[in-house]
């Protein structure tokens, strides 16, 4: 009884398909889409902003006299070449009306930049306004593997608003 029903209903089936050609089958596999240059770019800086610069780090920091930094391994000549002017900056970066987190995702961009460059001095302009990014960069900036040293900018190129960094390129034959 149960195999009868069957029967007629693949018998119908079979009257109204007739005639139907099938439909060509796609081979195409879907993929996520190729991204381009840019937004691999955009996604190393902000892996690079979040993996280096921590808001809980506190580096040891000067609390009188200008903003200084120096990492162990450098000269602490350097340091004194940045305060003196004898190094100019090629890139500016001016972080005035940005957020935290966009002044991270910036400071990242312009030390790959300068690699990118070879470049071995930036100027990064903090400004001066409530004072948080004042004091946020220069924690940034300590943290960063490829900075060597920054000093508070002489006044021609900021003061007080604004810090000189010396960027670690690596070792190139063909730096300017």
């Amino acid at each position: 009884m149960s195999k009868e029903p069957h029967k007629e209903g693949l018998a119908e089936f079979q009257q109204l398909v007739e005639g139907i050609t099938p439909l060509p089958q796609d081979k195409r596999h879907f993929r996520p889409p190729v991204k381009t240059r840019q937004q691999l770019a955009d996604k190393v800086v902000q892996l690079q902003a979040t993996s280096y610069f921590s808001d809980i780090y506190q580096p040891l920091l000067p609390v009188n006299g200008p903003m200084r930094w120096c990492r162990e391994d450098v000269d602490a000549m350097e340091l004194k070449r940045l305060r003196r002017g004898d190094y100019t900056p090629e890139l500016l970066l001016d972080l005035h009306g940005y957020r935290q987190t966009e002044a991270k995702l910036e400071i990242a961009a312009l030390i790959q930049a300068c690699i990118r460059e070879h470049l071995l001095c930036c100027s990064v302009m903090h400004g001066h306004g409530s004072g948080i990014l004042k004091q946020q960069v220069p924690m940034w900036l300590a943290q960063h593997p490829q900075v060597k040293a920054f000093h508070q900018a002489p006044r021609e190129w900021g003061g007080d608003a604004a810090i000189l960094v010396l960027v670690d390129i690596g070792d190139h034959p063909h730096r300017r």
